[in-house]
């Protein structure tokens, strides 16, 4: 069973995947991966293997290999091809047996540096201008599953010296990251985001990361915090950059400490990326381009065809797409005022702000993704 476990988890690596899911059904067990956001089909194993595998997983990762009954938590840590990889693992009890959902953290993409996450020039080069503020608040929102982690943990990373104290307090921890102190939040035990940010303030701190703003009184603090000298970093479910405001006002923040602490907010999404062995130009299809409001600026368009590379998906890795607000004096003067989002979606759009649609509309014109992955990216609710 320790070679079986092994030889899945390779195979999940080298399938660049993000997830194993390990799946009892009836007669079997199924094995499925997720691959740019996409479940693939996996081996299929004979029913008697499940108990094996299940406690030789239990038992890389700390769980209690005589509880069936409750869901548990656990991790691995672990090499593979000579790349440390990390692996949160779950146990939940089904009908069937307990299934294994196995979420696979490798450093090499959860950080990487800033200018290789698909950030447009125009928006890279505002955001490096955001977080070199001593102090403030930067927002990332998005939906689970949108890439906030890995720009927030590239971010820290980036900003990361001896010369400045960083602490997180995250649920859970997906990476370890050098230099920074990093907490996981325990609510059983009395630290939750918004005591465990009390309490990091008495920590001496130059850069806060709050996993999640989630109550009134965790925003209240964060919003406090970035006043009194700290940069923080947080993350909000919104459906766009605008949202954010709104948010925070509606947890009861009072809309001068949002206008005051408020540096900018990047709202993202991730699409999947053309594979570039077997991308081809093809012509848009006119329903998609009404559908997304592009008729007339688009003549040419890529697709991948399918290749051995791309397993005849026609789509290798993914890219992100984001919407970057920056709070100027003017829109900091609405938000005091609180004003409505459509006031504050006019103002920064005559600004200059290019929005999630905006940004895939030039990574489809590049040939980076697709239309389809565009109108499934933007279009989706959080």
């Amino acid at each position: 069973m320790v070679k079986l476990l092994d030889l899945l988890i390779a195979y999940a690596i080298q399938s660049e995947a993000t997830d194993l899911h390990i799946e009892p059904e009836e007669t079997l067990v199924r094995t499925r991966y997720r691959v740019d956001g996409v479940l693939c089909q996996g081996a299929t194993l004979p029913k008697k293997f499940l108990s094996a595998v299940t406690v030789r997983v239990k038992i890389m990762s700390g769980m209690n290999i005589s509880e069936t009954r409750i869901p548990q938590d656990g991790r691995i840590k672990t090499n593979v091809g000579g790349r440390a990889v990390d692996i949160r693992v779950n146990s939940f009890p089904t009908a069937f047996g307990e299934t294994i959902a196995m979420r696979l953290l490798d450093k090499e993409k959860l950080v990487r540096g800033l200018e290789s996450l698909g950030f447009s020039p125009a928006n890279l080069e505002k955001f490096e201008e955001s977080i070199s503020n001593p102090y403030g608040i930067i927002l990332v929102t998005g939906p689970t599953g949108s890439g906030k982690t890995t720009t927030l943990y590239s971010t820290l990373a980036f900003l990361s010296s001896l010369e400045k104290k960083i602490i997180t307090l995250e649920d859970p921890i997906e990476y370890e990251l050098p230099i920074i102190r990093q907490s996981q939040v325990n609510p059983k035990a009395g630290l939750t985001f918004a005591t465990g940010l009390r309490a990091i303030l008495r920590q001496d701190p130059n850069i806060i990361f709050v996993g999640e703003i989630r109550d009134s009184e965790t925003a209240d603090i964060a919003v406090q915090s970035a006043l009194t000298g700290h940069l923080v970093f947080s993350t909000l479910h919104t459906n766009d950059a605008v949202g954010a405001i709104p948010r925070l006002l509606d947890l009861g923040v009072e809309p001068f400490l949002v206008a005051s602490a408020l540096i900018s907010v990047m709202a993202q999404r991730l699409v999947r990326a053309i594979c570039k062995q077997c991308k081809e130009e093809i012509s848009p299809a006119p329903l998609r381009l009404k559908n997304l409001g592009w008729e007339g600026q688009l003549t040419t368009c890529y697709r991948g065809k399918g290749c051995p590379a791309c397993r005849n998906t026609g789509y290798k890795g993914r890219v992100g797409l984001y919407e970057l607000l920056t709070v100027t004096p003017e829109l900091s003067e609405l938000i005091g005022k609180r004003a409505d989002s459509n006031t504050i979606r006019s103002l920064v759009l005559g600004q200059g702000m290019k929005t999630l649609k905006d940004d895939g509309l030039e990574k489809v014109k590049q040939g980076i993704t697709t239309l389809e992955e565009v109108q499934k990216g933007v279009m989706r609710r959080s």
